[in-house]
């Protein structure tokens, strides 16, 4: 393992151009059980799970992230890889995949393509063929193990031209507790993926990978009273030029009752579980997790004639004579309202 570090090392002075990173990398020992590790990576997306001495990486974060998931992996003790899954080609979520790949070895890639304009994609690629591993473009309800976790592909359900849309989307599934992983899916791709399972699959989950660093394209009202987490987490980058995570969105989350845990606050975040209960805990003691319940004062407004709901500031509000008030979005819709295709897309 050292050689290959020592290799890695020398990998990386080529990619990153001899640019010098000092990783301070804290490992967090944990017993038995799956293991979900949110790597701080900035402004990109880099997950590690691990179940019964069985790892998998989901994304890689940037390039110039490559060492620091590499000394994190070190730091973790994983020696092989069962799986490396790149949810889509953007830079911010395989950027780092070709320096994994080029350490560890790997029994499975997983990817929405296997062509994509990109050198760090055909890098990821070379480093695939290099182990002599056919990148899989999975099927819709693929599914592996990792130990005696359960791993399934929910979507895309469609071919799509949005790349962020192509996204692997991974069900991961451990005793009672399920993990959600969506990559940067946007909206249409999420309600097409919900139309695609309904009646088929309990939407359910315990923790959310954010979608798209919680930009206003993903987490759509829909999405989020299917799948109710009870804790999502945010790979995103401390005062990064989107302005990710949207606050739009975060009072979305906060009105459906799920914590909410950044990593640009509070640095790695590692969620376990037992199989039946999940536990959280964050790099950066000095912060807390969002958990502002802010249902009561987020008000929407229901039009008791046509059975529509809309939020307070919409443009076709109805008359007050016809007007249902509700303290939540939940509680619209479990009152038999449909959103507003407008104002609550």
């Amino acid at each position: 393992m050292k050689q290959k570090f020592a290799a890695l090392i020398l990998l990386l002075s080529v990619l990153l151009g001899g640019c010098e990173y000092r990783i301070v990398v804290r490992p967090l020992p944990y017993d038995d059980g799956l293991t979900v590790h949110y790597i701080d990576v900035g402004q990109a997306d880099c997950i590690l799970l691990e179940c019964d001495g069985r790892y998998m990486l989901i994304d890689g974060g940037n390039q110039e992230d490559s060492r620091l998931v590499v000394s994190y992996l070190e730091n973790q003790g994983v020696k092989e890889l069962a799986a490396v899954v790149s949810t889509h080609p953007h830079e911010d979520h395989v950027g780092g995949l070709p320096a994994v790949l080029a350490v560890y070895p790997t029994q499975a890639v997983y990817a929405p393509t296997k062509t994509y304009a990109s050198r760090l994609y055909d890098e990821f690629l070379y480093y695939a063929d290099q182990q002599r591993l056919e990148v899989i473009i999975p099927a819709l309800g693929h599914n592996w193990t990792l130990g005696d976790a359960r791993v399934t592909v929910l979507g895309p359900v469609k071919s799509y031209a949005e790349t962020n849309d192509t996204s692997i989307v991974l069900l991961v599934e451990y005793g009672i507790t399920r993990f959600l992983f969506t990559g940067d899916m946007e909206a249409q791709a999420e309600a097409d993926m919900l139309s695609y399972w309904e009646g088929k699959l309990d939407w359910d989950v315990d923790v959310l990978k954010v979608g798209h660093h919680g930009s206003d394209t993903s987490s759509s009202y829909r999405f989020l009273y299917e799948t109710q987490p009870e804790y999502g987490i945010v790979s995103v980058g401390r005062g990064n030029a989107y302005g990710h995570p949207q606050s739009n969105i975060m009072e979305r989350y906060a009105d459906a009752g799920t914590v909410i845990f950044r990593t640009d606050r509070l640095g790695n975040v590692v969620a376990r579980s037992d199989g039946r209960t999940v536990s959280l805990t964050w790099e950066n003691r000095k912060a807390e997790p969002e958990n502002a319940q802010i249902a009561g004062s987020v008000t929407y407004i229901g039009n008791r004639s046509s059975g529509v709901f809309h939020s307070s500031e919409c443009g076709s509000l109805p008359k007050e004579s016809n007007r249902v008030w509700f303290d939540s979005f939940l509680d619209a819709l479990d009152a038999g309202y449909t959103p507003c295709d407008s104002c609550l897309e």
